[in-house]
């Protein structure tokens, strides 16, 4: 009997999955409004440093800090339990040649 060890990787979609999970799930989708702050920073942090051409362990060298320090400054923001302070992202936003920008726009209506 033969077995076939080629990889084969399933393909994942967050957004899509994520999207057909609001539809069907009033609750999953409270849940992820109420994320959309930390979605938004994330992705501007993860843009930044992909724009600047730069790796993790770069940005973490730039700030002074270890790259699993700044593993952990990313991913915080997908967490509720801890966010980087004001001065976190302003170092952050530096290493990758930038400044940090902060503005209050109004909600979308539903």
């Amino acid at each position: 009997m033969s077995v076939d060890n080629t990889y084969k990787p399933v393909r994942l979609n967050p957004g899509k999955e994520a999207a057909e999970k609001c539809a069907n799930d009033p609750e999953f989708r409270v849940a992820y409004d109420a994320l959309e702050d930390e979605f938004a920073a994330l992705a501007a942090l993860l843009d930044a440093r992909l724009q600047a051409g730069l790796t993790q362990a770069q940005v973490a060298s730039r700030m002074g800090v270890s790259q699993p320090v700044l593993a952990r400054i990313e991913s915080s923001l997908g967490k509720q339990d801890h966010s980087p302070s004001l001065n976190t992202l302003r170092r952050y936003a530096t290493a990758c040649g930038l400044k940090l920008v902060i503005q209050m726009v109004k909600p979308k209506s539903e």
